[in-house]
Parts: structure tokens; sequence; C-alpha cells
């Protein structure tokens, strides 16, 4: 289960973003994933019940949202919703398209809990996150 080391990652992450911001911990984590992304959302779910505990993030939650499936056609130039198992054009039906959305696993957003009023990291800062 690859979704395991996929957590462990997202929790790396979320506590280098959490440390840099001096929160003093986070409430929710929002990922966005799509339906080609490899990745699936029951299993993604299971596993943050795990991994979270082990990170020290016993009281984070997560939000997944499913990114649509999107194709931008190289025929045509639409863009349109796709199938997983048919990526064809939605206006012409080539298939010669390119996936614009729906590929994607992406930290969305974070919820941080005691931030502290002043924000003190400079734009240099913020980059090294």
């Amino acid at each position: 289960m690859h979704e395991l080391a996929i957590c462990q990652s997202l929790l790396d992450q979320t506590r280098r973003i959490a440390r840099a911001h001096g929160a003093g911990g986070v409430a929710r984590i929002v990922v966005r994933i799509g339906p080609l992304s490899g990745v699936e959302a029951p299993l993604l779910r299971q596993a943050f019940a795990m991994a979270r505990i082990a990170a020290g993030f016993a009281a984070t939650g997560l939000d997944i949202e499913i990114a649509p499936l999107r194709v931008q056609c190289r025929q045509c130039g639409a863009s349109s919703a796709a199938r997983v198992n048919a990526l064809l054009c939605g206006a012409c039906g080539g298939w010669q398209v390119d996936v614009t959305s729906g590929d994607e696993m992406i930290l969305k957003s974070l919820v941080l809990d005691d931030v502290p009023q002043a924000e003190t990291m400079t734009a240099q800062e913020r980059e090294n996150v």
C-alpha cells in the first residue's frame, strides 16, 4: 500500500509548514487527488488514520477533494470532461488529447492551530519551506 508512504511524506511536509508558521498544531489537511493520480481515496484515508498517530498528528483531520478528469483536444482545441477508461474529446470525439486535470495529488491547504498573531517570516523563509 503506497498510500502509507504518501501519508508519511504528506505529514512531513505538513510538519515543515506548521513549524515555519510557528503553529502549535494542525487541525485539518486538505488534499486534492485526481482519478488518474494512482492514489485511492479510501486507502489514503485508512493509511492516514495510522500514519497521523505515529507522526504526532493524532488530532488532525483529512479532507479529500476529488479533482475532475478534464482533457484538452489537440485536434479541435476544446476542453472537456473525460472518463478514466475513455480519454476522448467531448466535442469531436478525438483521441489526441492532453490531460489538464485529474492526474494530480496536491496538498491544497492546511488549517493551522495556535499561529502567532505577528507573522515574522520573510518571503525568502517562506520559499525555503
